[in-house]
């Protein structure tokens, strides 16, 4: 997805400049920690952009791809709606309303909790596995290519860079979402 071209800034002058004038601004701001302010936002919403833009012919929403591969690919865990609130950083409501359209459309469904019958796991079905595996390997196809120039120790670094944000961000080194029960 491109923005029309008055709205492209000149990448990555704009951004620095914009980080110079925010550690200018104010009172012993850290501008290694600005940087990482402003540069993760903006690569999270190139990123949110970019991922919205690949899923197009799937129909899914980034909400609902994310959800479902959220939910197809916990392995042996089980999820509750709350715990894949958690995994997808979306509000309960927002939730509901995103497991509900992959209810619809057949990709996950909500069973008993056995062991707790006050609660509902979600599960994805046989054709939301195998939606979910099929999307997740173009969306990486796709990536790959898209980071081309990148070799593969930078490729490394980036990885554990944005693990190791994320991890700051939650507080939660876990390596995936909580498990139900």
């Amino acid at each position: 997805v491109n923005p029309p071209n008055d709205q492209v800034p000149d990448h990555p002058s704009d951004v620095d400049s914009a980080v110079e004038r925010l550690t200018d601004g104010t009172d012993g701001a850290e501008p290694t920690t600005a940087g990482i302010l402003v540069w993760a936002y903006v690569a999270g919403r190139q990123l949110d952009a970019w991922l919205a833009d690949a899923l197009t012919e799937t129909g899914l929403s980034t909400s609902d791809y994310g959800a479902l591969a959220g939910v197809a690919f916990t392995g042996d865990r089980s999820m509750t709606a709350g715990d894949l609130a958690r995994w997808v950083v979306q509000t309960s409501g927002g939730t509901t309303k995103t497991l509900q359209r992959l209810v619809n459309r057949g990709l996950v469904r909500r069973v008993a909790d056995p062991h707790d019958g006050r609660r509902t796991i979600v599960q994805p079905t046989a054709a939301g596995s195998r939606t979910a595996r099929s999307v997740a390997a173009g969306l990486v196809d796709r990536l790959d290519r898209d980071l081309d120039g990148l070799d593969a120790d930078s490729r490394d670094r980036l990885l554990a860079a944005l693990r190791d944000l994320s991890v700051k961000l939650t507080g939660d080194d876990t390596a995936g979402p909580p498990p139900a029960g």
